[in-house]
């Protein structure tokens, strides 16, 4: 396995989008062709399987070094009524688009810190989005809260418009560990507001961990791992500290490149990790999550319904994805737009009536069938190319490179059908890459990506 990971440790996409951010063509863009494409999408499926919401609420009181979101770090809270009411504006801009009531099927707030908000601001914006729209059979509301800040009155509030899941960023619980990433938070605060979730009646709470911080060792995974098998949540994110300083300047630069674990002892990492949940009956879902045979996440898996978009993994699949908020994404399915990342930048385009959008991409037929491919992969590792509609010119190219992770045992090839093999889960991220012809035409000339490993 060592040899393994050193072998395909390299910088890859995290693919929660075909084709990834780098690499969309904004040549072929335009707002006008944006609102075009979630119209037809938008006909196409709403009575079928409603919409998704992300919402991105970016503000957070103190700055996580492991953190490569876009945010905006200040203790001022009178922040929040302005951009409760930006973000409702640019709700009734999309509900002017889609020229009919829609039918939300999930909604995610997530940051920066959700939990930075008042209960009262959260609950002004969720009843504000439903005004212009009705909830879908089996809807799901979900949010990130901080174990820090999120009180009984979050938790409350939110339960009683509708939200049923929460998830909780630990991270890890070792004091070295916390204080290199400026996230002190100690494991009675994470207990605290487990056991507050599962009173009022959330009936999904998740943890997210991380492996590959600075200062970490085997032994933390290991002791963060058994506290959090105390609490034992309903799903558990357990994935690799992306560390791209390059990209998000010194937000990332609390800590030395010294200090942070290899490769190889990443993999031993995530390997303790992996077997220390297995043991506790927590199955892998996809790529870095865990469910427990209860949650709706293990459900999708089990029935094939696995999504995954720039939310993460999802229990469901809607077609359109509508992302509101600084830097959040959308997806009507044929094409993806992204919203500005300034704040001032983001009001003074809607004050002009303006969805605030930075960039985007339309999908051409060779990306579909692509993005087909690597959501087969990365939900049900497996995918298939055994019809004409699954082909594109370059599939004999692929398929060449792909051999060479079948002589390493990581997939099985059989009649234009592709399984990745247990062995070969852990690599799933460069299997991907043997698909992405955008990457293998034009390398990127300075490193976009975080490593795989």
């Amino acid at each position: 396995m060592c040899n393994l990971v050193n072998k395909y440790n390299v910088a890859g996409p995290r693919y929660t989008s075909y084709p990834t951010v780098p690499y969309w063509n904004m040549n072929t863009f335009s707002l006008k062709k944006w609102k075009q494409s979630l119209q037809q999408s938008f006909n196409e499926s709403n009575n079928a399987e409603g919409i998704s919401l992300y919402i991105h609420l970016p503000f957070c009181e103190s700055l996580c070094t492991f953190c490569g979101c876009n945010k905006r770090i200040t203790k001022r809270h009178e922040v929040e009524q302005p951009y409760i009411s930006a973000l409702l504006k640019e709700w009734s801009l999309y509900c002017d688009v889609l020229g009919a009531i829609p039918k939300i099927k999930e909604l995610h707030i997530g940051g920066g810190t959700p939990t930075f908000f008042s209960p009262e601001h959260l609950q002004q914006l969720i009843k504000g989005l439903l005004r212009n729209a009705t909830l879908a059979e089996n809807y799901e509301f979900s949010f990130e809260g901080h174990p820090n800040n999120t009180t009984e009155a979050h938790l409350q509030t939110l339960y009683d418009v509708g939200f049923r899941r929460v998830s909780f960023g630990v991270q890890d619980y070792n004091e070295t560990v916390q204080k290199a990433i400026h996230r002190i938070q100690p494991f009675e605060n994470v207990q605290r507001v487990t056991e507050l979730a599962r009173q009022i009646g959330y009936t999904s709470v998740g943890h997210d961990l991380i492996f590959g911080l600075p200062f970490q060792t085997t032994e933390h995974v290991q002791e963060t791992i058994t506290k959090t098998k105390l609490l034992a949540p309903d799903r558990i994110a357990f994935y690799s500290y992306a560390h791209v300083p390059w990209i998000k300047g010194n937000g990332q630069r609390g800590f030395n490149d010294e200090d942070l674990p290899t490769a190889t002892e990443k993999t031993a990492q995530y390997n303790l990790g992996k077997t220390l949940l297995q043991e506790a009956d927590y199955t892998d879902i996809g790529m870095d999550h865990f469910a427990l045979p209860t949650d709706s996440l293990y459900t999708s898996m089990i029935e094939k319904r696995l999504h995954r978009n720039f939310m993460g993994y999802t229990a469901q699949k809607t077609q359109v994805m509508i992302g509101l908020g600084v830097s959040s994404i959308g997806d009507s399915w044929y094409g993806f737009a992204q919203n500005v990342k300034n704040i001032e930048t983001y009001y003074g385009l809607l004050q002009e009536n303006i969805i605030p959008l930075s960039k985007g991409h339309l999908l051409s037929e060779e990306d579909l069938i692509i993005r087909k491919h690597i959501l087969n992969l990365m939900c049900n590792f497996r995918t298939s190319w055994t019809h004409e509609t699954t082909q594109i010119p370059e599939l004999s190219n692929i398929t060449e490179k792909l051999k060479e992770f079948q002589r390493d045992e990581l997939i099985q090839l059989n009649n234009n059908t592709l399984i990745i093999t247990k062995k070969g889960k852990p690599f799933v991220r460069n299997i991907c890459m043997a698909f992405d012809v955008l990457l293998q035409r034009k390398k990127p000339g300075t490193q976009l990506f975080s490593m795989t490993i």
